[in-house]
């Protein structure tokens, strides 16, 4: 891991980029470690640096203390995007406008992106655990597809929230079952691109014998920022 730039912001939080080999990524800490650690996992098509997810980060680390990293998935933020990227984006951006069927289009954009992005999520994190401000336990918070993954293959992960606006692939629907830590999962009830009984089933599919889902009236980005606070909460139970 090498740090490429770093800046203390206004509310004392420090940001630093780095790279990992060919992923870039972003650490977010407030000075108090060594701390618990959240990865913050971006949705399909948006990115590292996601104003979203860097206001959720830095709120973690200035409020709560945690240390908080996210990384670009392959074929996102800075990373290159291949022709089959962008032909699949272009499937599934017809198919849903045409109102066609997408598990076909998810199965072949999003597997193999989950398959790229799992492991360089575990070598991020042998990297973050590494360094003296960091501790563990660790925490992770973001798209659900690569978080039912990591849930299931990656034992220092303690507890994890998902966010219900994003595509998951059939066969990880089947790996949902395998997923027994602490679950937090939030569900927009009116996301204009979101299933809301496959978010449901999904749910239900969950092994967790502690999840709590989380369901707010609105659209994908509608998610209410009370929701940040508790999920800090949730994560407050599991990692300190």
């Amino acid at each position: 891991m090498q740090f490429t730039s770093e800046q203390r912001l206004d509310d004392g939080v420090l940001e630093r980029a780095f790279t990992l080999g060919e992923v870039p990524g972003v650490l977010w800490t407030s000075g108090t470690g060594p701390a618990p650690l959240i990865l913050s996992g971006h949705n399909g098509g948006l990115h590292k640096r996601n104003p979203r997810l860097v206001a959720r980060a830095r709120h973690y680390a200035a409020e709560y203390g945690y240390a908080v990293a996210a990384i670009d998935h392959p074929g996102h933020g800075d990373r290159p995007r291949s022709a089959a990227d962008e032909q699949h984006r272009a499937d599934l951006r017809r198919a849903i406008q045409a109102g066609e069927p997408v598990d076909g289009i998810v199965d072949a954009f999003i597997v193999p992106l989950v398959d790229r992005a799992v492991p360089e999520w575990q070598a991020t994190l042998d990297a973050l655990l590494s360094l003296p401000e960091i501790a563990g336990p660790v925490g992770y918070s973001g798209m659900t597809a690569v978080g039912i993954r990591l849930a299931v293959v990656e034992p220092r992960i303690s507890a994890a929230g998902f966010f219900a606006g994003g595509f998951v692939p059939r066969v990880l629907r089947e790996e949902a079952r395998q997923v027994t830590l602490p679950l937090q999962f939030l569900l927009q009830w009116d996301d204009e691109g979101n299933d809301r009984q496959q978010a449901l089933d999904l749910f239900d599919a969950f092994g967790s014998e502690e999840k709590t889902l989380h369901a707010n009236l609105g659209g994908h980005a509608g998610t209410p920022w009370f929701e940040v606070d508790d999920g800090a909460r949730f994560f407050a139970r599991h990692l300190t």
